[in-house]
């Protein structure tokens, strides 16, 4: 198989052939279909259960990222991991809404793995169809590079603000709109029927919590696809790349999920971390759009975006194991003095 670069009449370039790309989609196809088979019958994900699909679903992205290294060279396989990287950590804050989501809705633990298969499937659709906008709107906008970084500078001040006031740790369901939505057309029961969404009560058909949590986590995914796709496009121009590294960061989550459920709620200022990523990269879009006007305008290498992406989450790893670390031993000196 010989793949060559295709170039679009602006300059925007892809290692994607008609070949690659469908190998590539039946591949994540495959794979969620292996998910679904795996999750047929609820039951609760064990730690050692969630470390193997974890080990399998971090090795083959790597993998790939060698294989794209050693076809391509060493620029495209550092664009590669750093847009996986950036799309892994902005999927770990995904993780965290969807477990605010399962604990609201009182999610029993044997469907909690079916629930993030549906929301990883439909956010697998929504970022190819906005990789499918970016792509367009690179090739017919000229300022398509500083809209995208408005955008995520836009989105790192919204999360940046929520960190500050609390609110990124609140879920009402009550006052989401997709619920709200769908009660006022359907009716719904108090208890959950396994996988079921719908169930025939008193001849007339009703929805159950479950499809209201799908709809939910589905409603989420469209607001992280907004911020996923301009970030990565922030890292790698090439459409077939955006790809590959949003969908290899999606399809780990169910697995990751039941490994970092405890760890998740100690990340305390991942929004922090994010906030600074996303404006980062936000900037690094606007100089891009601004070289390609003035020609002296510095550009960020992707190598550099890298270097930053990996300190600042290094940073607020750390500083968050402190902060929970220290709020712990707090409570524990209270409670040792009650005694």
């Amino acid at each position: 198989m010989t793949e060559v670069s295709y170039l679009s009449a602006v300059e925007l370039s892809s290692v994607g052939t008609p070949t690659l790309w469908g190998i590539t989609i039946a591949g994540v196809l495959a794979l969620l279909v292996l998910d679904f088979l795996v999750t047929r019958r609820p039951h609760e994900v064990s730690l050692r259960e969630a470390l193997g699909w974890s080990a399998f679903y971090l090795a083959l992205p790597l993998a790939f990222g060698g294989w794209i290294w050693s076809r391509w060279g060493s620029e495209l396989g550092v664009q590669y991991l750093t847009g996986y990287l950036v799309e892994k950590s902005l999927s770990v804050d995904n993780l965290f809404v969807f477990m605010l989501l399962l604990a609201a809705f009182a999610v029993p633990a044997v469907l909690a793995q079916r629930v993030l298969l549906y929301g990883i499937a439909g956010a697998l659709v929504l970022r190819a169809i906005f990789i499918a906008l970016g792509a367009a709107a690179l090739q017919t906008l000229d300022f398509a590079f500083l809209l995208f970084g408005l955008i995520l500078i836009a989105t790192a001040v919204k999360l940046l603000r929520d960190a500050l006031s609390g609110h990124e740790q609140e879920v009402d369901i009550n006052k989401m709109r997709s619920v709200r939505l769908l009660r006022r057309f359907m009716p719904v029961v108090d208890e959950y029927h396994g996988t079921r969404m719908t169930i025939r009560q008193q001849g007339r058909r009703t929805l159950t919590p479950l499809a209201l949590v799908v709809v939910a986590v589905l409603a989420t995914d469209i607001v992280f696809a907004v911020d996923s796709v301009p970030a990565v496009y922030g890292i790698t121009e090439d459409p077939y790349l955006v790809f590959a590294t949003n969908a290899f960061a999606l399809l780990g989550l169910r697995a990751l999920y039941f490994v970092l459920h405890a760890a998740l709620s100690r990340l305390v200022h991942l929004s922090y971390g994010l906030a600074i990523i996303l404006a980062f990269i936000g900037v690094k879009l606007g100089l891009h759009w601004a070289h390609g006007i003035w020609t002296g305008v510095p550009e960020i290498p992707t190598l550099a975006s890298l270097g930053v992406i990996i300190g600042v989450l290094v940073v607020v790893t750390l500083t968050s194991l402190r902060a929970t670390h220290d709020r712990e031993s707090d409570a524990t000196a209270v409670v040792a003095d009650r005694h």
